[in-house]
C-alpha cells in the first residue's frame, strides 16, 4: 500500500480493529467463565480444572505454526473469518449443552480445546494482514489500535465473564460470548485484502523452515524473538510465586492482591493509549528498548519489597510490568511487518507466538524453586533474567534504530 499524509485509519482496518475488540473479549469471557462453570455447575476439583486449563493452552503449542503456513498460503481474510466461525460454534456449542443439561467436563474441554484453536489461527494471521490494509508509516498506529482492543479485553473479559455467571448463570455468559464471535465474523467478512502472489506449493517442514531460518537469522528479529522468550519466562516466574508471597510477606488481603494485580491491567491500558505519540516523539530503537529495560525495573522493585514490604512498590512492579510490555509489543510487531516478506509473514508470526512456549518455564521454575527455597529466591532470580533479557536487546542492533525501516514489498498479483 503506497505512503499517505492522511494519519487516519482507513475503514478497512477499522472493521478489522472493532472485529479484534470482539474477537478478543469473546475469549476472554469464555476462558473466564469455563473454569466457574466446571467448579460450580459439573463439581469438579482442582485436579480436573487443571486439566480443563492444560486443554484451553494446548492450541498455542500445537497449531501456532500450522496456522502460520495456513496464512501464507491462502486468505488470511477468510482464514480469521473460519477461525472465529470455529470458534462461536464451539461456544454456541457449549451454551447448547448447558441448556439441555448434557454438558460434562470432557465435553467442555473439547469445544474449549476446539473455541482455543480458533483464537491461535486469529492471533496468527490478525499481525500478518494488517500490512496489507495500511501504508507503512501507519503501521504504528494500526498495531497500538489491536493492542488496546487485546488490553481493553484482557483487563475486562474475566471480570465480564464472572459477573456474568454469577449474576444470569453459565449459558448466557457463553451466549454473550458466541454473539460477539459472530459480529467478529461479521466484521472480518467485510474486510478487502489486497490479493497476494500465489505462494508455490512445497513440503509443509520446507515452508515452515524457511520462516524459522528467516527469524534466526535475521540481526534484528533474533534477539527480538531471544528476548521474549527470557521475558515470558521472568514474568511467569513473578506471577507463580506473587500470591502466596504477598500474602505472607506483605500482609494483603484478598482485595489487596487484585488491586495490585489490577495494576498490571493499567499499565496495559495506559502504555497502548500512549504509545503512538511515544513512537512519534522517540528513536524507533529507543522505544524497543523501552520494554525490556521497563522489565529489569519492574522486577527490581519487586525484589525491593523483600527488604521494604510495601503494596505500592508491589503495584508499581506491575505497572511497569504492563506498559513496557506493550510497548514492546507494537514497536517489535512494527519491525517484523516492516522487514519480514509479506508472503512470510503468517510463518514468522506464528514463530513469534511460539514464544509464549517461555511461559510454564517460568511457573515451573517458580514452582521448583519457590518450593525448596521461597518465594524471595524466586524474585532475586527474576531480577537476573530480566536484567539478561534487558543485556541481550541492547546489545542489538534494533535498539541502534533511528526510525521504522522501510517495509519489504513484493509484487502485487495483477
Amino acid at each position: 500500500m503506497p505512503g499517505s499524509t492522511d494519519h487516519r485509519l482507513p475503514p478497512t482496518f477499522n472493521r478489522l480493529a472493532w472485529s479484534n475488540l470482539a474477537a478478543q473479549s469473546a475469549e476472554q469471557i469464555a476462558l473466564a467463565a469455563a473454569p466457574i462453570v466446571a467448579v460450580l455447575l459439573l463439581g469438579v476439583g482442582e485436579g480436573q480444572t487443571g486439566l480443563l486449563q492444560t486443554a484451553l493452552t494446548l492450541p498455542f503449542i500445537l497449531f501456532a505454526i500450522p496456522s502460520g503456513l495456513l496464512a501464507d498460503r491462502i486468505s488470511r481474510r477468510w482464514l480469521m473469518t473460519g477461525a472465529e466461525g470455529l470458534r462461536a460454534t464451539a461456544l454456541l456449542g457449549i451454551l447448547l449443552l448447558i441448556w439441555f443439561g448434557w454438558l460434562t467436563l470432557p465435553l467442555l474441554a473439547l469445544l474449549g480445546f476446539a473455541a482455543v484453536c480458533g483464537t491461535v489461527v486469529y492471533s496468527v494471521a490478525a499481525p500478518a494482514l494488517v500490512p496489507s490494509l495500511v501504508s507503512s508509516d501507519l503501521l504504528p498506529a494500526a498495531n497500538a489500535r489491536i493492542e488496546l482492543a487485546r488490553t481493553i479485553a484482557f483487563a475486562s473479559g474475566p471480570a465480564l465473564g464472572g459477573v456474568l455467571v454469577g449474576w444470569v448463570g453459565a449459558a448466557p455468559a457463553f451466549g454473550v460470548a458466541a454473539a460477539l464471535s459472530i459480529i467478529a465474523v461479521r466484521l472480518l467478512s467485510g474486510i478487502y485484502e489486497p490479493a497476494r502472489v500465489p505462494a508455490p506449493q512445497r513440503h509443509p517442514l520446507q515452508e515452515i523452515g524457511e520462516g524459522a531460518v528467516f527469524v534466526f537469522t535475521h540481526d534484528l528479529l533474533r534477539p527480538v524473538f531471544i528476548t521474549q522468550f527470557i521475558f515470558n519466562t521472568g514474568s511467569f516466574l513473578i506471577l507463580a510465586v506473587f500470591v502466596p508471597y504477598a500474602v505472607r510477606h506483605l500482609e494483603l488481603t484478598a482485595t489487596g492482591v487484585g488491586t495490585t494485580l489490577a495494576m498490571y491491567g493499567v499499565g496495559m491500558v495506559v502504555g497502548a493509549l500512549l504509545a503512538t505519540r511515544i513512537m512519534r516523539r522517540m528513536a524507533f530503537g529507543t522505544v524497543i528498548g523501552l520494554g525490556p529495560v521497563a522489565g529489569f525495573v519492574a522486577a527490581g522493585v519487586m525484589a525491593l519489597t523483600t527488604f521494604i514490604p510495601s503494596a505500592s512498590l508491589a503495584g508499581v512492579s506491575f505497572f511497569l510490568l504492563g506498559v513496557g510490555p506493550i510497548l514492546w509489543v507494537i514497536s517489535t510487531t512494527t519491525l517484523r511487518q516492516s522487514v519480514t516478506p509479506p508472503r512470510l509473514l503468517g510463518r514468522v508470526s506464528a514463530i513469534n507466538i511460539m514464544s509464549y512456549g517461555a511461559r510454564p518455564i517460568g511457573a515451573g521454575l517458580g514452582a521448583l524453586i519457590g518450593g525448596f527455597y521461597g518465594a524471595e529466591a524466586c524474585l532475586y532470580l527474576a531480577v537476573a533474567i530480566f536484567g539478561a533479557q534487558a543485556l541481550v536487546i541492547l546489545a542489538s542492533p534494533a535498539v541502534g534504530l533511528a526510525r521504522q525501516p522501510e517495509m519489504v514489498c513484493e509484487p502485487v498479483k495483477g
